[in-house]
């Protein structure tokens, strides 16, 4: 099947690197799915762009905490959504609500629920906006422009494990430079 396919070779790019990050944060519309929610019913069926299921369950088996940042003015069709897709359960936080600010909001609250410091989170959305703001809290943040994929996946271990390896801090392998 795709999604284990697509889960090994994650497996595989995850194993490249000495530091990976404690948490990975996901944007939902156009980032884990190619739709904004509130242009959808409930009783639709969603689909995730064709990577991201079998990335997220290889952040699962590697261990690697899991959360949704998401700017929404529905988040009741979010959450239904995440659960007809049978992933709801794999985040240990879900951040879905409208705010003025840009995604600040969200992670200080993710922050607070798991006590991960920023510099240990890694997240990809696909507003630039949002990727500056959070970046500027010291999260490795990543642009995506067709929804997550093994390329942007890769690109920000790579970023991750860069910024974890100048800053001389130990990762979530344990391991220290």
């Amino acid at each position: 099947m795709g999604d284990e396919r697509v889960k090994s070779e994650a497996m595989q790019i995850m194993n490249v690197f000495q530091v990976l990050p404690k948490l990975v944060v996901f944007d939902l519309d156009y980032t884990l799915w190619p739709f904004y929610c509130e242009c959808r019913s409930k009783r639709e069926m969603p689909s995730l762009y064709p990577h991201a299921k079998g990335i997220l369950y290889a952040l699962r088996d590697k261990g690697i905490d899991v959360a949704i940042a998401s700017r929404s003015p529905t988040p009741d069709i979010a959450k239904t959504f995440l659960d007809k897709l049978g992933i709801k359960s794999m985040f240990v936080a879900q951040e879905i609500f409208s705010s003025w600010t840009h995604k600040t909001e969200h992670f200080e609250r993710i922050h607070s629920r798991t006590k991960i410091p920023y510099t240990e989170m890694l997240f990809f959305d696909d507003e630039d906006r949002n990727i500056k703001a959070v970046k500027n809290m010291g999260v490795t943040s990543i642009l995506v422009e067709d929804g997550v994929n093994q390329q942007t996946f890769r690109q920000g271990l790579t970023e991750f494990s860069q910024k974890s390896s100048v800053s001389g801090k130990a990762g979530s392998s344990g391991k220290s430079k």
